[in-house]
């Protein structure tokens, strides 16, 4: 059988796979205007505000991707107790998605970035953010809320982007219980302490963060990305670390083989949220029990169908179908 039939297979049964999405939570805010003269206070332009909006980012994303699949899915993580994490509870449930394990601390605020872009060029981003680690009492309340959660899900994401959630101590909780159920951990990484995914099924890095938390110069050739790749193997006893390689497609690589996908991409826009795309892809594929390798290839059609997009953006089983068609 081959991988487009066991694709419109899973489409026909209709089955939806329930992924816990772990993660980082931020809205991601957009302002569009005109900008036709400078400033009379400083040399900076005025900007006339045309338009905005409003969309989930971080982790969200991956949720967004996961809810276009057509996963059933829940998330967990910490906002702050503001208009801002009203705001991005409304936007997760809007889309059908659980938010009982999404923690309120009322000593943080939601983070939220927000982009000034005039015609297609960004002028500024603003961050509001803590990036503080949670305190333990959270911690705590997070891993009771979730031990039952994780027990339910067919496969765990979690969507580190630095902002303190995944503090050493409670990434390794939350792999241990789902070790303990035989759930598989899948990772979308930040930072260069690798050594708490210790024990997670899968790791997906881009080149850049794998060349930081390898601690090399920087990756060039396959000899240095299977080098990095054998410090970050041997580090955290993951059993397939994928690396996003934007333009060159992605690596698939195990402490027996290596292996490369090229890009399936024709056109390039944006490739903003093109990782998300990729972990989401890879988490619903393997859910649903296909391999890591079958699973990469179809996250690989997704990128190229999401970088096709200004902005980011989410794809469809039926968009994957039709990409694959076409190759």
């Amino acid at each position: 059988m081959t991988l487009i039939d066991k694709v419109r297979s899973i489409q026909s049964a209709q089955k939806s796979p329930s992924v816990l999405v772990i993660g980082d939570l931020m809205i991601d805010h957009y302002i569009w205007g005109s900008a036709t003269r400078l400033s009379p206070e400083a040399p900076v332009p005025i900007v006339n505000v045309k338009n905005e909006s409003t969309t989930l980012g971080g982790a969200g994303n991956v949720v967004q991707n996961l809810v276009a699949l057509g996963a059933k899915v829940i998330v967990a993580g910490v906002i702050g107790d503001d208009a801002h994490g009203v705001q991005l509870i409304d936007i997760l449930e809007s889309e059908g998605v659980k938010t009982d394990a999404v923690i309120k601390d009322n000593s943080r605020s939601t983070t939220v970035k927000t982009r000034i872009l005039v015609g297609s060029h960004q002028l500024v981003r603003v961050d509001r953010e803590v990036t503080d680690p949670v305190s333990q009492a959270l911690e705590n309340e997070l891993v009771a809320k979730l031990s039952a959660t994780i027990e339910n899900a067919d496969v765990v994401i979690l969507s580190d982007y630095n902002k303190g959630l995944f503090a050493p101590g409670l990434t390794q909780r939350l792999i241990k219980i789902a070790n303990d159920h035989q759930k598989k951990v899948i990772i979308d990484p930040k930072g260069l302490n690798y050594e708490k995914y210790k024990g997670a099924y899968l790791i997906k890095p881009n080149r850049k963060e794998l060349a930081e938390a390898a601690k090399t110069e920087k990756i060039g050739s396959i000899t240095d990305l299977q080098k990095a790749a054998e410090t970050i193997l041997l580090q955290t006893d993951t059993a397939y670390l994928i690396v996003t390689l934007s333009e060159e497609g992605m690596a698939i690589i195990t402490k027996q083989s290596s292996k490369l996908l090229p890009v399936k991409a024709t056109e390039v826009f944006d490739v903003t949220g093109a990782g998300d795309t990729v972990i989401a892809t890879i988490a619903y594929f393997i859910a649903l029990g296909l391999s890591v390798e079958e699973s990469c290839e179809l996250a690989n059609h997704a990128a190229a169908i999401v970088i096709r997009h200004v902005g980011s953006a989410t794809t469809t089983i039926d968009e994957i179908i039709k990409d694959m068609g076409s190759h």
